[in-house]
């Protein structure tokens, strides 16, 4: 994990005043061996190689260097949603897809930092700097949700961006969960993550009316009495309009 070398070079620099940064890392170690509700503040110290007081220069309690930790993974998780949504390009349906899959790498590569992100019970609203951390990861989601919601096609109520947004972050973290944990090879399940949120996915957008048949614009129709692709039945002129049927 990526948390590991970055400990050892906090450790190492910690007599030239890196002391915020090996307690930060050492924490990270703790969560994740024991879980975040796993360790003391004195845990820490210790791992850390220094006194039980020293932590106290730079943190108020153990909830505070949690929080700095669930702050710092919320800005790593913004910048890889960032990239993946890559302002929707080249079209909703296909960026929309990859900011699904950056939720579901970055709960694999960074758990401790997933972790003391969302299991950790420190209350984000009551940090203004950990609260805004977590908004603006949010808001690539909602984002992307906007753009989605304006592909409602004709006759299709547009579905609140807000809801649509919050709605799918659930259903990615519960995805991630499930997947994220270290007894997952034990869970015999029929698909991957990632199919299994495309398909909770599309299964929540047929349920608000967008069509879901997803062969491109222009690809020839099957010849008459051939077998078709899973899907619903294309319209009388061809795919429906939508996301995933004609790709913006």
């Amino acid at each position: 994990m990526s948390w590991r070398k970055d400990r050892r070079d906090a450790q190492r620099g910690y007599h030239h005043g890196n002391l915020k940064e090996a307690l930060l890392q050492a924490a990270l170690g703790l969560i994740a061996e024991k879980g975040p509700a796993g360790f003391t503040f004195a845990d820490a110290a210790r791992s850390a190689g220094v006194s039980p007081a020293a932590p106290y220069r730079h943190f108020r309690d153990r909830d505070e260097l949690l929080s700095s930790i669930a702050q710092r993974g919320f800005e790593m998780f913004e910048t890889e949603l960032t990239r993946a949504w890559d302002d929707g390009r080249p079209d909703t349906v296909s960026a929309f897809e990859r900011v699904g899959r950056a939720y579901l790498d970055f709960a694999r590569s960074e758990p401790a930092f997933y972790s003391a992100m969302f299991e950790s019970g420190v209350p984000i609203d009551l940090n203004p700097t950990l609260l805004v951390a977590s908004e603006r990861a949010f808001n690539v989601i909602r984002a992307a949700a906007e753009r989605l919601a304006a592909l409602a096609p004709p006759g299709v109520a547009r579905p609140p961006a807000m809801m649509m947004a919050l709605h799918i972050w659930s259903m990615s973290h519960g995805v991630a969960s499930l997947f994220a944990r270290g007894d997952a090879a034990r869970r015999k399940l029929p698909m991957s993550p990632e199919d299994l949120l495309e398909a909770g996915v599309l299964i929540y957008l047929r349920g608000l009316g967008f069509p879901t048949d997803r062969r491109p614009t222009g690809e020839a129709a099957p010849a008459e009495g051939a077998p078709r692709p899973p899907g619903p039945p294309p319209g009388p002129s061809g795919p429906p309009p939508g996301p995933w049927g004609k790709p913006k």
